[in-house]
């Protein structure tokens, strides 16, 4: 009994069984997410749904085809065979048979049945079986492909009720599988007893789970619950980090990610330590309709202990806080913070604590070692800019002594610049001062109370020739004026102190430019040329914000090289240098530039380390290379003004490839500016032998010692990477002298957080 006329008598009938077909794709699970990324904001909006595609059925129409159609209405029955394809509100169902009782509402779908969401994700089962109201249901030989690549099959599948599923024996993988080309097993999967998604909350629990990597037992979790891919933020465990060192012995840190709200989150990562107290790590951020803001903290109730986990001294706190959080007021006002501080300088080592010094989008940013809390806010639009801040820094370094750390406040910087031209040049207006409070100065006697006052102004022209000559002539002028307080004898206590310069001078270049088929050569002869009366600096002002920095390629035609207010180089002086560039169309670049500073007379004020205390200055030299796509290569050289002897010399590589990233730092100074010879290599990046399997490696090498090293395997693919890591410590800082550590770091796609990854 079939024929186009019996498929059109039951087409009530039929349409009833494909309403229900349709309805039925929420039986099937959604795939495990984990908690979503610490990265993603709170005020994250859910990923919009895909549309529809358009199948030309209007008015809640259908479509059915098979090769028969019967109807037994003895028994109840409407029977599809063969080919059978239904689809019903932009979704299509698949299957040898398809079989619908008219009088209990009940269908029943067998043999490869796939049903294929508008979004693309699809459902398979080998039989799918509802009742009428979608409150019970079963499919067996069940499986998914949903977003993202995930991937679920279970033995079977139980719908409890409208919002509770249940899936029997069940393998989760986001990871390609494919036996044809050998990868039937999945780089990493959650194989389980049984897992329960409710609707209604939004969750997906996993009950006698077991994560495996390359099919081998990872971790064991007897339950956890995890976010229903739907959900655009749930509550869930993040990836755990396991550690083995000397100093805490086993250490097992298990974030938890917390949906307070939907602009606010927490993470609550204790970390479980062998030999010492756990310590708890907390990271809360919270979005605001002007801006955000992000606080980790973390503190233990422990004794002091050694690299080797001994432990000495009274039980006390440890105690750190590092947050930020920026805020816009209007278009042209904004305001942030940064509180960052430690109650032990050893912490961050002792529980190896990570992104310690990262830029935490404050106005300034402290040295390594060093964190730094700030309060600013700032203007600015097209021509103007205005910053007032106060900051206060601690110091970690070893030889860091806090109380020669002053409190700088206030700290205001300003620019103006009129739209216009002026006399056909640019004009910049610039104004600062700072109070600095020290406890102690460096010699171990009473700090100095510093404030100053400058206020500056530039103009700069450029008028190029027919010839091709460029020239550029400038005139700056500044004053300052010092109060300085607590002055040591034979100085009287307090002083009053300003002075002043104007500097005028030109800046000249000719660049010469040949161009071949293949590449483009540019020779360009430079000089500047600056004049400004002779400065003597006063012993009274104390040199707080011009003690380190180095001369080299970058500065070398900056009028003062000094890169802070207190020392600034006067006198008359000439800067001559030569730069040579080649440029191919490929991108590909390579540079050198050689020159040197001849000054009227020597300045003594200026640091000897610098090259630049004696008139005529050392020479400078850079050079920089782009071999090939994401390769730079850099050199740079200052040579002894007397006798061309190497008074430093700094080389290294930045690469980017689909086999290797980092970078490598080689530095060798004869008389450093805190004192002695440096000679120190920087080594840190990865190389893949092949797609998936690479070392990483990260040591530091200080005056020909391995001071820092850090060797790893690591495996990576679409969906996966395990790191496992050796490192080691041979510095001593305080209490602490060597260690070493072994670390398990594992990311696997759609479970955890790459973002909190360690």
């Amino acid at each position: 009994m079939a024929g186009v006329n019996r498929l059109r008598a039951c087409a009530a009938s039929v349409r009833a069984a494909v309403c229900v077909l349709a309805a039925s794709t929420a039986v099937m699970i959604a795939g495990p997410a984990a908690a979503a990324p610490a990265s993603a904001l709170a005020t994250k909006a859910p990923r919009p749904a895909a549309p529809r595609p358009d199948d030309g059925l209007k008015g809640g129409g259908f479509y059915l085809e098979a090769d028969s159609l019967t109807q037994f209405d003895a028994e109840h029955r409407v029977v599809a065979a063969g080919s059978v394809e239904a689809r019903y509100k932009g979704r299509t169902l698949r299957a040898d048979e398809l079989d619908y009782r008219t009088d209990t509402g009940v269908v029943t779908a067998r043999g490869h049945v796939k049903i294929i969401n508008g979004d693309g994700t699809a459902q398979f089962a080998d039989a799918m079986t509802l009742d009428k109201d979608l409150t019970q249901g079963v499919a067996s030989a069940f499986s998914t492909r949903l977003a993202e690549n995930i991937k679920i099959a279970a033995a079977s599948a139980h719908r409890r009720s409208a919002d509770v599923t249940e899936l029997d024996h069940v393998i989760f993988t986001p990871c390609q599988v494919c036996a044809e080309n050998g990868s039937s097993r999945p780089t990493w999967s959650i194989r389980a007893r049984k897992v329960i998604e409710n609707h209604a909350k939004q969750t997906i629990t996993f009950k006698d789970a077991v994560i495996q990597v390359k099919g081998i037992p990872v971790f064991y979790f007897p339950a956890f619950s995890t976010a229903d891919p739907t959900a655009p933020r749930k509550s869930g465990f993040l990836l755990p980090y396991v550690t083995i060192s000397g100093s805490r012995g086993f250490s097992y840190e298990q974030p938890y990610y917390q949906v307070i709200s939907p602009s606010q989150d927490l993470i609550i990562a204790p970390q479980i330590n062998s030999r010492v107290y756990p310590f708890l790590n907390l990271e809360y951020r919270k979005r605001f309709y002007s801006g955000v803001a992000d606080i980790r903290a973390g503190f233990s109730v422990d004794q002091n202990f050694t690299s080797d986990g001994d432990k000495f001294g009274p039980v006390t706190g440890h105690v750190y806080v590092l947050g930020d959080g920026n805020f816009q007021l209007s278009p042209d006002w904004q305001w942030g913070f940064t509180a960052e501080r430690t109650s032990d300088k050893l912490l961050f080592q002792k529980y190896s604590t990570n992104d310690v010094y990262s830029d935490r989008g404050g106005l300034y940013a402290a040295d390594g070692g060093r964190l730094i809390s700030q309060l600013d806010t700032v203007r600015q639009d097209q021509n103007s800019y205005l910053s007032i801040a106060a900051v206060d820094v601690q110091g970690l370094r070893p030889n860091d002594i806090q109380s020669t750390f002053p409190v700088i406040a206030p700290l205001i910087e300003g620019r103006f610049e009129p739209s216009g031209a002026i006399l056909g040049g640019r004009l910049r207006i610039e104004g600062s001062a700072v109070g600095l409070t020290p406890s102690e100065s460096t010699d171990g006697g009473p700090g100095v109370d510093s404030d100053r006052a400058t206020l500056q102004a530039n103009w700069q022209a450029s008028f190029t020739f027919s010839n091709g000559l460029r020239v550029q002539p400038f005139v700056n002028a500044r004053g300052d004026l010092y109060y300085l307080n607590n002055l040591a004898a034979p100085y009287a206590p307090t002083a009053t102190i300003p002075r002043g310069w104007g500097t005028i001078g030109a800046n000249l270049s000719y660049p010469l430019i040949k161009q071949t088929a293949d590449v483009t050569y540019v020779l360009e002869p430079l000089a500047q040329i600056a004049i400004s009366p002779n400065t003597i600096q006063d012993p009274r002002i104390p040199n707080n914000d011009s003690q380190v920095w180095q001369f080299d390629e970058t500065n070398l035609f900056e009028v003062n090289t000094s890169p802070g207010y207190d020392l600034y180089e006067g006198g008359q002086k000439l800067t001559l240098a030569g730069r040579a560039t080649m440029i191919f169309p490929d991108g590909r670049t390579g540079s050198f530039l050689v020159g040197r500073t001849l000054q009227a007379e020597s300045d003594p004020a200026v640091p000897a380390s610098t090259g630049l205390q004696t008139a005529l200055s050392d020479w400078i030299i850079g050079a920089s290379l782009s071999p090939a796509k994401g390769i730079n290569l850099f050199s740079r050289w200052r040579l002894d003004s007397s006798n061309f002897s190497i008074n430093r010399w700094e080389a290294g590589a930045q690469f980017v490839t689909s086999r290797a990233t980092g970078y490598i730092a080689y530095l060798q100074e004869v008389d450093s500016p805190t004192g002695g010879p440096i000679t120190s290599l920087d080594i840190h990046g990865e190389v893949y032998a092949t797609s998936h399997w690479g070392a990483s490696v990260y040591s530091i090498v200080d005056g020909g010692t391995w001071r820092q090293n850090s060797f790893g395997v690591v495996y990576r693919d679409d969906c996966v990477r395990v790191e496992v890591l050796y490192r080691r410590n041979d510095t001593y800082n305080g209490t602490l002298g060597p260690s070493s550590s072994v670390v398990l770091r594992l990311t696997l796609a759609t479970l955890g957080n790459t973002g909190y990854s360690r």
